[in-house]
């Protein structure tokens, strides 16, 4: 695990100036570093957190503004054949009754992406992952905060959702986030970054912090950055202050080393800015900016957001270019209206501001379209922008309206073959709260979606005075085959208030085939390890693979300035030949010039469509003779141990990175916590390990925490790890008692337990012992001489019977709550009856 921690960040007051038909925008760029990053241990070797119990009602940022009752001139008013799209998997996500899992907080802000082999779906405060395959859960549901277990901080205490689950496509690379706004300010972002594809293993972890409230955030994958928007309100959360437009350093976090932020704070007049997310395989041309877009009366707004992270000031921050679209009023004026049978209840529309995801795409033939869509009076309105780096124009745009049911809450995105999707909401006074899908081919008319159909239908509605509904759902495109769309949404299927349930479902539109890309890279980006500058890294392969049924032609290879080809067996160039289905690697280096991270690109010039191809590359320069230093786990955990008393031993090895000789100058280690062994002396050589063995001895009943830490010459200069134990003043006489075979309806023979209080202090029992379990009916408490205090140095002892209510094996357990720590206390029963 790579610790680093750090505070506070820089600002710089800049005007940006807009394109001809744009206003200039002054904002504030802010450089924030991380508060903390490291690396977890495996998911699947945590232990799922659960919800607190309870009911938290997670309100929405109000914000104050006139809406135009219009006529909408877009209304679909042609009926198209059912949607040619055929469903898949279709089966419950999170919800009430639904994997043990009980709702707690509305609303769900249901949110999900699929990967490789895997889908991961997200409902503001728990998250599980499925098998993509057979929709088995493979992990959880469990809350949001277990990915931040053994991080530290309000990451890992609070549980405060607006969640947000992403798939890197380019890197392969799961990315999840949560807010952590307990006890603020400070506000966190809490971002984890997988290690792999498997979504239950290991993740890079990250904390960003923020003086003010940073609400509603979404997430956009670019090459260059992740980007991220947030509407900003002040501590209070009473005044609205803008959107907050952010880029976050992508290379860094997928190596695992100290990331930045760089953020662009808009004034109160920009609201509800979305980041766009790169669906497909074609990555944009090198150097093209991400783009932020929202909505106005009757325009969309899009900015370009161009990020440097070397050079922060070189940062550029354009917009927004006004596109004129439709007229259109916001559902609901942006507020609540929508519909429900069987009661006055009304749903929250969240009519004011784009849905997300803003899905781009780059299409074979070179071309560039984004996706958006929004809730207006009429239906659900959907756009098309195509070149938004050049002239960017509203290709299309259509209200879908179908005939039943109010739709709203959607998600859009586009597949390879350019067929278009849009998942929704769907409620009126006759239709409970359902999720249903459309959608359209090229061939079909502009503007114009097929007849919908329904993933699920509802049998309930939402009532005791909760209008919350979404606040977003998210259709994802199945990375593999770049046609099959991924859908979550929220619905009703019992009557009532904090019981709502999800579902996610795939489906597949039969003009898409699944054909790859013309060329491909594997993989489709390379990171290197740290280098000295001034020298030149080992040659790193990636393999070009022609997808198509004719030769490829290459004409040249270019790379950024620190990365060279240093080889390559595709050809003498120009002219390179790569036969139909056939593959050549090309070999590139790294010279970093200076030290820090450098980002660049391999470029394929070729006769394919689209005419390039692009990789990225990143590396970072280090000083010659610079060491570097980790330590694994990121995290001890110990169970339950009683004071004074000794654990077994936890080993923590340190790696030195770098290429230098690592100087350790002190171990230290802090709370009820020792170090009973080590191999780690004084120096440790480039590339070796070194291990420290730590053992728990509680000096107290209750958490005990400590951290082992050292302190080195690596350019971090400490690395620590964060030590969690829990001690007890309870020592039972027994931990399970066997009462044997027993005839049903025969009382046994009482068998006791005795607990002595080993601490200095006296013990209270908080409440009376019980018996709990499987079959807690079948035992009894006979006798109970511990009353409700207990002297230190003293015991008392409490005795059971077991009666058999019917034959085969029984069990239960007896719980002893107290305040001596590791409460409650457990014995387990076990008999059999005959």
């Amino acid at each position: 695990m790579a610790v680093s921690v750090g505070v506070g960040c820089t600002a710089l007051l800049i005007v940006f100036t807009s394109p001809a038909n744009a206003q200039s925008t002054t904002v504030q760029m802010r450089t924030y570093s991380e508060i903390k990053h490291d690396q977890s241990p495996p998911l699947r070797d945590m232990k799922p957190l659960q919800e607190a119990p309870g009911h938290v009602l997670h309100e929405l940022g109000a914000r104050a503004h006139t809406v135009l009752q219009q006529n909408d001139p877009v209304v679909q008013k042609i009926n198209l054949p059912q949607v040619s799209a055929t469903l898949g998997l279709n089966f419950e996500g999170i919800g009430q009754g639904q994997y043990g899992f009980q709702v707690s907080s509305a609303p769900p802000d249901t949110n999900g992406a699929v990967g490789a082999t895997q889908y991961v779906q997200w409902v503001n405060t728990s998250f599980a992952v499925f098998d993509k395959t057979t929709g088995g859960i493979l992990f959880g549901p469990a809350a949001g905060n277990t990915l931040w277990s053994g991080f530290g901080g309000p990451c890992q205490t609070n549980n405060d959702g607006d969640i947000i689950a992403q798939y890197d496509k380019m890197a392969n690379r799961w990315v999840l986030s949560q807010l952590s706004v307990t006890g603020g300010p400070p506000f966190l972002e809490c971002i984890a970054v997988s290690t792999s594809s498997d979504a239950t293993g290991s993740y890079h972890r990250y904390a960003f912090s923020f003086s003010n409230f940073d609400d509603y955030p979404k997430m956009g994958v670019w090459p260059d950055a992740y980007y991220m928007s947030f509407n900003m309100f002040n501590a209070a959360g009473t005044a609205f202050l803008g959107s907050d437009a952010c880029a976050l350093n992508r290379a860094a976090m997928l190596a695992g080393t100290t990331a930045t932020a760089i953020c662009l704070q808009q004034t109160s007049s920009v609201f509800g800015l979305l980041p766009s997310d790169m669906d497909g395989t074609i990555q944009p041309t090198a150097g093209e900016p991400a783009f932020f877009m929202n909505f106005g009366t009757n325009s969309l707004g899009l900015w370009k957001f161009h990020v440097d992270f070397t050079t922060p000031a070189n940062s550029t921050f354009t917009g927004p270019t006004n596109l004129s679209v439709a007229a259109f009023t916001e559902l609901c004026s942006g507020g609540t209206c929508v519909p429900q049978p069987g009661t006055t209840q009304k749903l929250d529309s969240l009519g004011d501001r784009l849905m997300y995801r803003l899905a781009w795409r780059k299409f074979p033939d070179g071309h560039e379209s984004i996706v958006a869509t929004h809730s207006v009076a009429t239906g659900v309105r959907w756009y098309e922008i195509r070149n938004p780096n050049g002239a960017p124009t509203v290709f299309q745009q259509g209200t879908f309206a179908p005939a039943a049911g109010v739709p709203w809450m959607g998600s859009i995105a586009m597949d390879q073959a350019g067929d278009i999707a849009l998942g929704y909401s769907v409620s009126n006074a006759t239709i409970h709260p359902s999720v249903f899908f459309t959608g359209r081919v090229p061939s079909d008319p502009a503007g114009a979606m097929e007849t919908e159909s329904a993933i699920v239908n509802g049998t309930g509605e939402q009532n005791g005075g909760l209008n919350r509904w979404g606040d977003y759902s998210a259709l994802t495109v199945d990375p593999v085959d770049d046609c099959t769309f991924w859908y979550t949404q929220e619905y009703m299927k019992l009557v009532g208030s904090f019981n709502w349930n999800t579902r996610i479902a795939s489906f597949k539109f039969p003009t898409c085939s699944g054909t790859p890309p013309a060329v491909t890279f594997n993989p489709t980006s390379l990171s290197f390890p740290n280098q000295t500058i001034n020298t030149t890294s080992t040659p790193m392969p990636i393999v070009l693979t022609n997808n198509q049924n004719k030769n490829l032609t290459i004409s040249n290879f270019a790379t950024s300035a620190e990365f060279a080809v240093s080889s390559q067996n595709c050809g003498s160039l120009p002219g390179a030949v790569v036969l139909p289905g056939g593959n050549c690697t090309i070999q590139v280096t790294f010279t970093p010039t200076a030290t820090g991270l450098q980002n660049g690109t391999l470029t394929v010039t070729d006769d394919a469509p689209g005419g390039q191809q692009t990789a990225g590359l990143s590396g970072t320069g280090v000083s010659s003779g610079t060491p570097g230093a980790s330590v694994s786990p990121a995290s001890l955990s110990y169970p339950v141990r009683l004071v004074n008393t000794l654990s077994a031993g936890k080993v923590v090895t340190l790696t030195n990175t770098g290429n230098a000789t690592l100087n350790i100058s002190n171990i230290g280690i802090s709370g009820d916590f020792l170090i009973s062994a080590k191999t780690c002396g004084t120096t440790l050589n480039a590339g070796l390990n070194c291990t420290v063995t730590v053992k728990f001895k509680p000096t107290a009943g209750g958490m005990r925490t400590g951290s082992l830490t050292f302190s080195d010459n690596a350019p971090s200069n400490q690395q620590s790890v964060s030590l969690t134990g829990t001690g007890t003043i309870v020592s039972l006489s027994r931990s399970s008692i066997n009462f044997g075979t027993i005839t049903v309806g025969t009382t046994s023979a009482p068998q006791a337990v005795t607990i002595t209080n080993k601490g200095t202090v006296t013990l209270h029992f908080t409440s009376p012992a019980v018996i709990k379990g499987n079959n807690p009916g079948d035992y009894a408490i006979s006798s109970n001489a511990c009353g409700t205090t207990l002297a230190a140095g003293a015991n008392c002892s409490i005795s059971m019977t077991f009666k058999p209510t019917t034959t085969g094996t029984r069990k239960a357990a007896l719980n002893i709550t107290d305040d001596g720590g590791g409460s409650p206390q457990k014995v387990s029963l076990t008999g059999t009856g005959q």
